[in-house]
């Protein structure tokens, strides 16, 4: 065996810890399970120590001096409980701001996903001449609902730019269930009077906002594109959501005119 294998065995070996969490009949700790299994694939020989009862919780809190549990031991030295484990393994932990594209990421490709499955469903093949349609009004619509979970947060984060709702605030909290009607009915094929101008509205007003806020006055702020509590930067991809939505309220007309 090379001698670099060996090392890298003997390392792994010695990479030990302790961990004490709550394992009772009512109550089995997630994040004890959560803190062993991240120990263990991080490559650490974990020695577990559930407390069965309340008292040996209680005992164990105030011989450790400590109010929570799991708490990890690596060596002699006290970690402490799951977020805390991350932040010693150098991941990042749950609940930090971050900035981060990975919610925006996440709804485009399960449009362009969803977008393939029913192009497939409808018209017996992946890529036909709606799926790109059936994709993008998926987007406005998991857009909408997004924000609708929290218009309240919505609504003050996208007054930070937006030009329209600075100057008429109750469009901060219309603006969410337009992008969403606009994107169903986008993608039942249905009232195209009433989708088209809706997209091609709050993409213009959008597309406008966004540019000025972010390649003229140079701002740094955040996109309330994925709803109030996000840590999305504003900017392209912002820009693109919203440019991307006058293109579906420009072709959607001009496209009955040419079928």
């Amino acid at each position: 065996m090379p001698l670099s294998s060996v090392a890298s065995t003997s390392s792994v070996q010695h990479k030990k810890a302790r961990i004490y969490r709550m394992k009772t009949d009512e109550h089995l700790c997630p994040f004890g399970l959560k803190t062993v299994d991240l120990l263990k694939r991080k490559g650490y020989r974990v020695e577990d120590h559930t407390l069965a009862s309340r008292d040996a919780i209680e005992e164990f809190k105030e011989q450790a001096g400590v109010d929570t549990t799991p708490q990890v031991y690596i060596g002699e030295k006290r970690v402490g409980g799951y977020e805390e484990v991350r932040a010693h393994l150098g991941l990042s932990v749950p609940g930090e701001k971050e900035t981060t594209y990975q919610p925006v990421i996440a709804i485009f490709a399960t449009s362009l996903l969803i977008g393939l499955a029913v192009s497939w469903a409808a018209s017996g093949t992946l890529v036909s001449m709606r799926m790109p349609e059936y994709a993008i009004a998926t987007a406005m619509t998991l857009l909408g609902l997004q924000k609708l979970q929290d218009v309240e947060s919505f609504s003050t984060m996208f007054l930070n730019y937006d030009m329209l709702a600075q100057r008429y605030v109750p469009y901060g909290y219309v603006y969410p269930f337009a992008e969403a009607l606009a994107g169903i009915l986008m993608l039942a094929g249905a009232l195209t009077w009433l989708s088209a101008p809706l997209a091609l509205f709050v993409g213009t007003v959008g597309a406008v906002s966004v540019f000025k806020a972010v390649y003229i006055d140079k701002r740094e702020l955040k996109c309330a594109c994925v709803g109030g509590n996000s840590n999305v930067p504003l900017g392209f991809v912002s820009l693109t959501e919203n440019l991307v939505m006058m293109g579906m309220g420009l072709w959607m007309p001009l496209k009955q005119l040419i079928v």
